[in-house]
């Protein structure tokens, strides 16, 4: 893997793989969180209305360029980053990246496909109300960043999507797609030294001039409780909806992306908690040996400042108190009782293996080598994730776990 900033300030990741198939992203720091001055959803607007066509390609042209090559086109919005990514044939991949790049810079935000897409976003969000899994983690998420620009809805509701106009797609855009904000990820079954250099000559005909601009300035990256230095006022809030089924959303502050080790402990403390295998404490004995629920996670979600733990769950309505038993159970013994280093360095191996197979995927890779260079400027080898990952102690995820899942400052919303 190689990686890098090019006189532009763009960075890029380019990694070699042994797939028929190329994949390509670029990742752009103009989340939600930077939606200071303009309506809730502007940024996930943007990323839609991208494809509606550029300088030198018609909506319809963009939408089937990459299908006639067999390959695929997509993107998505985050709370920190707009993300527009690629699948092809390798030999297409110069192709496909150009594409990528063009929509990000060359976008003419036509006034009638805005109108489509507009229809389009507001369904979107109509459909998440009609997902409560979805509804209640936003707005767990929304109560624990109150005030805050990371509790803001990405989609943003009906009545701020109505309010978007075609001037804050362009001056958001203009703020925000700059090359110095952007990263470029490629992996292919191709030279790595190739793949830098296709990355250079991509950087040199998007940004002639070095790519800077003057611009206005940038919102602020407002603080907000770091998991490991401060708290939220913790909250319960229960909502009458009438399901089948209750929903519910538990956790609290955690660790940024910033926040060391911590990170890399709670990471594997949700894993051990209720990550994918059957053998997570939480589908263990909720599910496998219960029968309460089809499924319960728990998740770790980072951002700048601060990450989220949140526990997931659905039951029948008359299973809740049982389920929250249940619960409340495993988060005292995991927060009380130490692990011992037998156990402990099975769910290491299990973790390590977990990633290992993520990896082997070229999208998942290449999404994660974008992610990865945004946020700190490289990607992390193999060997330095094991010797992070095998460096946890049973004493430090006792630690780390006693505060995130201190009984007096998780919170919870529960959809009934």
């Amino acid at each position: 893997m190689k990686s890098g900033t090019l006189p532009s300030g763009l960075t890029y990741a380019v990694s070699r793989s042994n797939s028929a198939v190329g994949y390509c992203s670029i990742t752009i720091k103009a989340g939600t969180r930077y939606e200071d001055g303009f309506p809730a959803g502007t940024a996930h607007f943007v990323e839609h209305a991208l494809f509606r066509g550029t300088r030198k390609k018609t909506a319809g042209t963009i939408n089937s360029y990459l299908d006639r090559l067999g390959g695929e086109l997509n993107a998505y919005t985050t709370k920190e980053e707009i993300v527009l990514h690629a699948s092809v044939l390798k030999e297409d991949l110069r192709r496909a990246a150009s594409l990528l790049f063009e929509l990000a810079t060359e976008p003419v935000f036509p006034e009638r496909g805005i109108e489509t897409e507009r229809g389009i976003v507001l369904d979107e969000i109509l459909s998440y109300k009609d997902n409560p899994v979805e509804e209640v983690y936003d707005r767990f998420e929304g109560a624990l960043f109150k005030d805050h620009p990371l509790g803001t809805p990405i989609l943003g509701t009906t009545s701020s999507v109505k309010r978007i106009t075609r001037a804050h797609l362009v001056r958001f855009r203009d703020l925000l797609f700059t090359p110095e904000r952007m990263t470029l990820s490629l992996v292919a079954d191709m030279d790595e030294s190739a793949l830098e250099s296709l990355a250079e000559r991509l950087s040199g005909r998007f940004f002639p001039e070095g790519g800077r601009r003057p611009r206005a300035a940038m919102p602020p990256e407002d603080t907000c409780p770091s998991g490991s230095n401060n708290r939220v006022i913790p909250f319960r809030k229960v909502f009458d909806k009438r399901h089948h089924e209750a929903n519910v959303v538990m956790g609290n502050l955690a660790p940024g992306l910033y926040d060391g080790k911590e990170r890399i402990v709670t990471a594997l403390l949700c894993n051990i908690l209720g990550g994918p295998a059957s053998n997570s404490l939480l589908g263990k004995s909720l599910r496998e040996s219960k029968g309460l629920v089809y499924s319960i996670e728990c998740s770790y979600t980072q951002y700048i400042e601060a990450g989220i733990v949140a526990i997931t769950f659905g039951c029948d309505r008359v299973n809740l108190e049982k389920c929250r038993s249940a619960v409340d159970s495993i988060l005292g013994k995991i927060r009380t009782a130490p692990l011992s280093e037998r156990t402990l360095k099975a769910y290491r191996k299990q973790f390590l293996a977990q990633m290992a197979v993520s990896s082997d995927n070229g999208e998942a890779r290449c999404l994660s080598m974008g992610k990865s260079m945004s946020s700190f400027g490289k990607v992390l080898s193999s060997k330095e994730t094991r010797e992070m990952v095998e460096a946890v102690s049973a004493d430090v995820l006792l630690s780390v776990a006693g505060r995130i899942f201190d009984p007096e400052e998780i919170s919870v919303i529960e959809y009934l």
